[in-house]
């Protein structure tokens, strides 16, 4: 049964492409594509100063690969309609004799005007624009003395650069693992019903269990391929690493596909059509997939009911293990939990699946 389901993925090449191609496609398109990072956003500098000072502040704007500085303004009323026209992210606004109040009044001010119809992109350059201010009002701390001084040292663990890759590549395994694997096994057992060649395994002398195993192990096989590929592209290509144990972590992808694999058999046991099987595979379970992972969206800020459903998602205990595995570089002792939750669900969705499985046509 095995071999059998073995020929038939090779014979088509249209499943090869969907299960080895379409992996590396979205690993790429999401790598790329996906990011928190907010870049070359357009800043309009309203300069009412026109010293050294501002100046020297609107060069570093410049300079920084986060912004690109579109046009020099001497009236603030230009603001409304370049951010209607979406020429610019930001505006900077500097008062009027800038230099002079920092010599002589050790105070200047700056506003900063943003375009938040984007709320999230808004902030990001907001937060980013402001640390460039910062840096520039140490260094002039650095030249007084003064009385009292709080320095502050902030570090990030694990993600120093943030890079978003680092939180996006677990998420894009987990969802690519979870549509891939769920919706090529749930169309395994409706395919022998609609070709007609279902009586067949059924006078055989195998049980329901030997079955619906046979037909998940191809599977398996070839999301093992792709979860090689995706940690190739991962670690050489958008250069995120794995600092835990590549044997735990593949041992956990090995847990993880094989639950996928059994959701898939279990949805091919209760539908009669390719489509319907596809269908729900697809919709019913990426959906959970990208809201209860907490790739996309952190579960704590979810309302509580929507918080107990996540415990019954198999995503966000596999985001878990993988981002605890390849970022922070923990091993088992730190995820025994989540891997016990998830061998459970296997088991039990396996044993569901092969109850669901009828040994009779009528």
């Amino acid at each position: 049964m095995t071999i059998k389901e073995f020929k038939h993925v090779l014979r088509d090449p249209r499943s090869l492409f969907f299960l080895l191609a379409q992996p590396v496609m979205l690993m790429l398109l999401f790598g790329f594509a996906l990011s928190n990072e907010v870049k070359e956003s357009r800043v309009a500098i309203i300069d009412q100063a026109r010293d050294e000072e501002t100046k020297k502040l609107t060069d570093r704007l410049d300079q920084s690969e986060y912004f690109d500085v579109m046009g020099h303004y001497a009236d603030p009323s230009v603001v409304p309609a370049l951010f209607e026209k979406g020429a610019a992210r930001l505006a900077i606004v500097f008062p009027p004799h800038f230099a002079n109040d920092l010599e002589h009044l050790n105070a200047g001010q700056i506003q900063v005007l943003a375009d938040a119809s984007d709320p999230n992109t808004a902030a990001i350059a907001t937060s980013y624009a402001s640390a460039i201010f910062g840096a520039y009002q140490d260094e002039l701390l650095g030249l007084m003395k003064l009385p009292y001084k709080i320095n502050i040292e902030t570090r990030m663990l694990y993600n120093p650069q943030l890079v978003s890759a680092f939180s996006f590549v677990p998420g894009v395994m987990t969802l690519i693992l979870t549509i891939l694997c769920t919706m090529m096994t749930s169309v395994a057992i409706v395919r022998e019903k609609e070709l007609g060649t279902l009586e067949v395994l059924l006078a055989s002398p195998m049980h329901p269990m030997q079955i619906v195993v046979s037909k998940a192990v191809p599977y398996l096989v070839l999301a093992m391929i792709d979860v090689a590929v995706i940690l190739l592209l991962a670690v050489y290509v958008l250069g995120v690493p794995i600092r835990g144990s590549l044997f735990l972590l593949m041992a956990e992808n090995t847990l993880y596909i094989s639950n996928t694999l059994a959701l898939g058999l279990l949805v091919s046991t209760i539908t009669e059509k390719q489509q319907v099987a596809m269908f729900v595979s697809l919709v019913g379970f990426m959906l959970p997939a990208l809201l209860f992972s907490g790739f996309m969206f952190p579960i704590e800020n979810m309302p509580w009911p929507l918080q107990w459903i996540s415990h019954a998602v198999p995503t966000r205990w596999y985001y878990r293990i993988v981002n605890a595995i390849m970022i922070k570089g923990l091993g088992l002792a730190s995820i025994w939990k989540e891997t016990l939750i998830l061998a459970v669900m296997t088991l039990g969705l396996l044993v569901l699946a092969v109850k669901k499985f009828k040994v009779r046509l009528l």
